[in-house]
């Protein structure tokens, strides 16, 4: 809750110097610090549901919860006021800062979960906002997926709004140290040795190269430890990952010092001994979670001699995320023949993959998945589309989650931190949380 409040309240602070200020400039700067915040208690009121509203720099009186409805209604009623005074262009003048297009997503995001947010569905103004940006003719897709997320990706003619990152002068994304394996020093030549971190589940790995979920693929599916090696259409989305045999720079194989010796069942201890393999497979998270297992994140591209920071502009808001929307909305509205279209625009890119013959609840979710992967929209698609409860470790033999809740739970809000609470005893827990 830290996050979006730090966010707001600096939001307030800058509105209310530049209303002090005799500039011309000033209604703009403010409309644009105005987006920002909206921006902000999107993602606070989808994250926490009922929070305070604060927009007075000067109040030293403690804010009170408000209904998650109230909040919704507030960040649309500052969208609808400022959009129009937003600029425009996609240039260097306005990379990184709100426009008309970065609201107008925010707004879109808004309406396309509506219905979780206040009840009412509102698909027909969701796909309104999402065909104003894709008709602007402002982005296009870029023809490589993976170019969205290169080191220099600041010329991408697809990303809409980001942060931007710089080892050098804009440090803090540092995904490189989080998902790598320690030893994964001596394949980027590292300045610093990365944590063994952050990994995906062999179910969602395999879900791109799965004919069921994702016609024409065949890759390298998992199955446990045995990796199913066959030929044919690869989607290209896989760039999202490192999986495989791992080398130093110079080409030499990798080996982990470290290694879990292994027993003859092959399910503990690392099955391919000293040399590195990245494998999906994930035995057990933790006590005794391999160091080797997981497919790790690679989405952002990794620097050779790159340092703890990363030079990468992360991306919040893309032209992909927008078309889907757009697709979802008229799935939901019944204009299922222009949804599938849409679908398969994206899935065309990816990599000629088969197009979509139908359209299903079911695919278009996965496709969501695939595509949008760590964008900051999983958890919201899972909640959009009643999934947020459902077991997400399957296989036989693996710890399971203790706790699998349905669809609407009071697990679908985070508490109130109780620190926040303590500080200010006019905040209300979120229910189920007391």
């Amino acid at each position: 809750m830290e996050f979006p409040f730090g966010g707001i309240n600096t939001c307030n602070r800058l509105i209310f110097s530049f209303e002090t200020l005799d500039n011309p400039n000033s209604e703009a700067f403010i409309a644009e610090l105005r987006a920002l915040r909206a921006l902000y208690y999107y993602w606070a009121l989808d994250a926490f549901g009922n929070i305070p509203i604060v927009t007075d720099f000067t109040d030293v009186e403690a804010p009170s919860t408000k209904p998650r409805q109230e909040v919704y209604d507030f960040v649309l009623s500052e969208l609808n006021e400022i959009i129009p005074l937003l600029p425009v262009a996609k240039d260097g003048t306005t990379y990184g800062r709100m426009t008309k297009w970065s609201a107008l997503m925010i707004r879109m995001k808004l309406y396309l979960n509506a219905e979780v947010y206040t009840g009412t569905p509102q698909w027909a103004l969701a796909a309104a906002d999402a065909s104003e940006i894709i008709n602007s003719g402002v982005y296009s897709l870029m023809p490589n997926y993976s170019n969205n997320f290169v080191i220099n990706n600041s010329q991408s003619t697809e990303n809409i709004f980001v942060y931007p990152y710089d080892k050098v002068f804009a440090g803090g994304f540092n995904w490189v140290m989080m998902t790598l394996h320690i030893v994964s020093q001596s394949t980027f030549n590292l300045t610093q040795q990365p944590w063994n971190g952050y990994q995906t589940v062999e179910e969602f790995y395999n879900s791109y190269v799965d004919p069921d979920k994702n016609p024409g693929t065949q890759g390298p599916v998992w199955k446990g430890l045995a990796l199913e090696q066959s030929t044919g259409t690869i989607d290209g989305r896989l760039s999202n990952f490192l999986v495989g045999p791992q080398f130093r720079s110079d080409g030499t194989v990798l080996e982990d010092p470290g290694v879990e010796p292994t027993d003859p069942t092959g399910r503990n201890g690392d099955p391919n001994g000293p040399p590195l393999t990245f494998m999906p497979y994930l035995n057990e998270i933790s006590p005794g979670g391999l160091r080797q297992a997981g497919a790790r994140i690679a989405k952002y591209e990794f620097e050779m001699g790159g340092t703890n920071n990363m030079s990468n502009d992360f991306v919040i808001f893309r032209l992909s995320d927008a078309i889907l929307s757009l697709a979802e909305a008229k799935f939901r509205m019944g204009e299922t023949t222009e949804a599938l279209a849409l679908v398969n625009q994206i899935r065309a890119r990816a990599g000629n993959l088969d197009p979509f013959t139908t359209l299903t609840e079911e695919n278009l979710f996965e496709e969501r998945g695939r595509e949008m992967f760590v964008e900051m929209t999983r958890r919201q698609d899972l909640i959009r589309f009643k999934k947020y409860g459902e077991a997400w470790w399957p296989f036989e033999g693996m710890n399971r989650p203790k706790q699998v809740h349905s669809p609407g739970s009071y697990l679908e809000l985070f508490p109130i931190p109780q620190p926040q609470i303590l500080a200010n005893p006019k905040l209300q827990q979120n229910p189920g949380y007391n």
